[in-house]
């Protein structure tokens, strides 16, 4: 460890030398250096202990609606025969915002926004939450959050050196909730989770091919007059793989086991 920071100190000695051009490879090169050497003293005690700060403070900086809102009374009817996934106690909260969103953390919290909620009918809710559950369940939101707080010890470490530094990577870097949130899966992590989505909406009572449905209606929304009213969201979403190979799997997974779909 001491011989990295070594390299780092002479590498921000050679940064202030180079032509301002050439200056963003430099900032490159000592960011992934301060990840590799941070990525050994992250625990998953320490990753579990953020994700539950992070949590707590993004519930607290949203408006949560109570157990007496109608949101709230509706997701609990919906998520009634949700209460884990592969050893992870699941707990749901709905956010009042005009965003149109859903996101799941590694710790089993799962927070709906309201406005998705005014968009879709209770499976297709239910679809989008197993697809969510299934990151959780297969540990895709614990690679997500640890990959963020990586980023965010590096952009810590790099601030440490100098305050002229920690200007520059605050801006960059950003902060951890918003990394771990903004989060981008890969095709091959987002059929996973729509498996394993699928699966656990049949053993939960659920229809599984409301997933399906789910996409087809999110598609049709970011298509003509909608597209701009939930332009926010769009944007987000658009990490996602695309929809219709997404929804022709699903389709194929619902004739096998011999649904009726559309």
């Amino acid at each position: 460890m001491e011989t990295m920071k070594k390299w780092i100190l002479l590498l921000l000695v050679a940064f202030v030398s180079v032509p301002g051009s050439a200056q963003s490879d430099w900032l490159r090169i000592i960011s992934d250096m301060l990840k590799a050497g941070q990525a050994v003293t992250i625990t998953d005690e320490q990753l579990a202990a953020a994700v539950k700060e992070e949590v707590a403070e993004m519930d607290h900086a949203n408006r949560v609606c109570p157990p007496s809102d109608a949101y709230t009374k509706r997701l609990k009817r919906i998520t009634s025969k949700m209460k884990s996934a592969d050893g992870i106690h699941l707990n749901f909260k709905v956010y009042k915002t005009k965003d149109v969103n859903a996101f799941a953390c590694p710790d089993g919290s799962v927070r709906v926004f309201s406005a998705l909620m005014d968009v879709l009918n209770d499976d297709e809710l239910a679809g989008v939450l197993g697809h969510e559950i299934g990151h959780v369940a297969l540990r895709h939101s614990k690679k997500a959050w640890r990959s963020a707080m990586l980023r965010s010890a590096a952009s810590d470490a790099l601030g440490a050196v100098s305050s002229t530094w920690a200007g520059l990577s605050d801006s960059f870097i950003g902060d951890l909730s918003s990394l771990a949130l903004s989060a981008r899966h890969s095709r091959y992590h987002e059929t996973q989770a729509d498996e394993y989505g699928y699966e656990y909406l049949k053993k939960s009572g659920r229809n599984p091919w409301a997933m399906g449905l789910a996409l087809i209606k999110l598609k049709k929304l970011s298509e003509g007059n909608s597209a701009s009213k939930y332009e926010k969201w769009l944007q987000a979403f658009s990490s996602h793989p695309d929809f219709d190979a997404r929804i022709e799997n699903i389709r194929r997974m619902a004739k096998r086991d011999g649904l009726s779909v559309k």
